[in-house]
């Protein structure tokens, strides 16, 4: 008697099904949403692994018809999501309400529509004839604070294997991009002696300090060439607190800084520079340090995603690199391939309220992952 295999969802239901997950991130608990998803390809015949994040926390490393002799594709996405804000939401966030073309919901953009379109797109590439290389997805929890999830598999020495190329499904409205600046996000400390506001002479200020600091960031310009996808770095201060009372000298104060690095100027020619300016006065700890990711437009991976996209990159304002952070600065340098973020949602409508994803970009991202998984194939048996 012929096994059956269990049924599949189509693309829609799938991710309304994915967006009724609560993954808030934190929390993330995304065990349950792993579990769900890995069964779904157990069942269609691939070998499925669950690396423990943390308690709770699951990612999940899904592979079918690997071979010896040609590297699978990698499609990566994560289960975590943003919190849904203070704004009060004209749709339920977890109901995954369609309406006039869109799918409302927390993570329908970023990004639980792109997990579902590579669920399905990678099953059914196997329907008429196995890709050569085989598929692998990548799915991680904890990618919203810093992608920290891949940064500990990569940590915890996982053998992540080879891989021809990756697409990663973040939200680009289904246009190719080829490249997205790094971050370094940094806490930086100052430190004084407390005494009554009274008599501040014998205290030691330290959010003077601290505005002192911030004063000369936002007059820093970095000395960097121009990426030509890229641009330039920036820099920004979003977060400060210090002080235990108005009637008190201060002793201490804390900001935050986020740079977003180019592959011309990275990360630690970033650091150096703040470090020379802000002098001892400062103190600064990493929070999160992430490389920038580029792949070259000649090369035949990328070559081949812009002909399936129907993407002209000579074309006035074409867009090829994301203005977000993504598991690439992780993924990439880590299997060394290239890379293409590409996936349904809207890149404006990420973490916002009532966030919502057009339908017909779900139909189409399956569309395209499906090609590119099959098109990929063909080319690394030639």
């Amino acid at each position: 008697m012929t096994e059956q295999k269990p049924h599949l969802l189509d693309v829609i239901s799938l991710t309304k099904e994915l967006i009724r997950f609560n993954t808030i991130n934190p929390p993330g608990d995304e065990e349950e949403i792993a579990r769900y998803v890995g069964v779904i390809l157990e069942g269609h015949g691939f070998a499925v692994d669950y690396p423990k994040y943390d308690e709770g926390r699951l990612h999940v490393i899904a592979t079918k018809g690997l071979s010896n002799s040609i590297p699978p594709i990698v499609l990566t996405g994560h289960f975590d999501v943003v919190p849904f804000g203070d704004k009060t939401w004209n749709y339920n966030p977890l109901e995954a309400v369609i309406e006039n073309g869109k799918l409302f919901g927390r993570g329908s953009t970023d990004m639980k529509a792109a997990v579902a379109a590579m669920i399905i797109a990678a099953v059914e590439s196997f329907e008429d004839q196995a890709p050569p290389g085989g598929v692998k997805l990548i799915l991680t929890a904890n990618e919203e604070l810093g992608c920290l999830g891949a940064k500990s598999l990569c940590d915890d020495g996982y053998d992540i294997g080879a891989a021809s190329a990756i697409i990663v499904g973040e939200p680009t409205s289904n246009l190719p991009y080829i490249a997205h600046k790094g971050g370094l996000y940094l806490t930086a400390k100052t430190f004084g002696v407390t005494a009554h506001s009274s008599m501040p002479e014998l205290g030691d200020n330290a959010i003077y300090k601290a505005a002192r600091a911030i004063a000369k960031i936002e007059k820093l310009k970095f000395d960097a060439e121009k990426d030509p996808n890229l641009g330039y770095p920036t820099i920004n201060v979003g977060k400060i607190e210090g002080g235990l009372n108005l009637n008190s000298v201060p002793d201490k104060a804390e900001f935050t800084i986020d740079v977003r690095s180019t592959s011309k100027y990275k990360n630690k020619q970033a650091l150096q520079k703040l470090e020379e300016i802000l002098g001892e006065e400062v103190m600064i700890e990493k929070m999160v340090d992430l490389c920038a990711v580029s792949t070259d437009e000649d090369d035949s991976f990328i070559q081949e995603v812009y002909a399936i996209c129907k993407f002209d990159p000579t074309q006035k304002n074409a867009k090829k690199a994301a203005p977000f952070l993504t598991d690439a600065s992780v993924l990439t340098p880590w299997i060394n391939a290239p890379t293409v973020i590409l996936g349904p949602g809207e890149p404006k409508m990420a973490h916002q309220t009532d966030e919502f994803c057009y339908v017909d970009k779900i139909h189409e991202a399956v569309d395209l992952y499906k090609k590119i998984i099959i098109q990929n194939s063909k080319l690394k048996s030639l």
